[in-house]
């Protein structure tokens, strides 16, 4: 199964580890199948607050964002303003935030999950893909 086949499958899509390597692959195949990719550098992230302000800024929320976790899944859920096919959200350097904010940053992972959850009962794949070393969460199915 390819990267492309992988993504369009709404029944598994949800929070995964990023697989290691090229993420490009992924980021194509997400485009050839009318996704929207989104990727969200959280190096710099030290606390619940610039987590949250890193995915808005990135994933271009409206201005009415709140700033909290029930405005992160009312904005996950919605996209109304990225019209597509399905999305791929790529989490890039968690370890920091991992590490400074924990509680917060499981939080938004399951913010993400229920947002992917929403969007499948619409047909329509969600998927977040999470660039960090500690393990908690699933890995990607693997591609042959």
């Amino acid at each position: 199964m390819s990267y492309e086949t992988l993504l369009r499958r709404t029944d598994i899509a949800g929070v995964y580890h990023m697989p290691q390597g090229d993420t490009e692959s992924l980021v194509v195949a997400a485009e050839a199948n009318g996704y929207m990719v989104f990727r969200v550098d959280l190096g710099a992230a030290r606390d619940k607050q610039q987590m949250l302000d890193a995915i808005a800024k990135s994933l271009a929320f409206p201005e009415w964002f709140g700033h909290s976790f029930d405005a992160l899944l009312d904005c996950l859920a919605d996209l109304g303003w990225r019209p597509a096919e399905g999305y791929l959200v790529l989490l890039e350097h968690c370890d920091g935030i991992h590490g400074r904010a924990e509680a917060d940053f499981v939080t938004t992972l399951q913010v993400f999950s229920n947002a992917a959850e929403e969007w499948r009962e619409q047909g329509v794949a969600f998927w977040c893909l999470v660039d960090m070393l500690a393990d908690g969460i699933s890995w990607l199915p693997s591609v042959t």
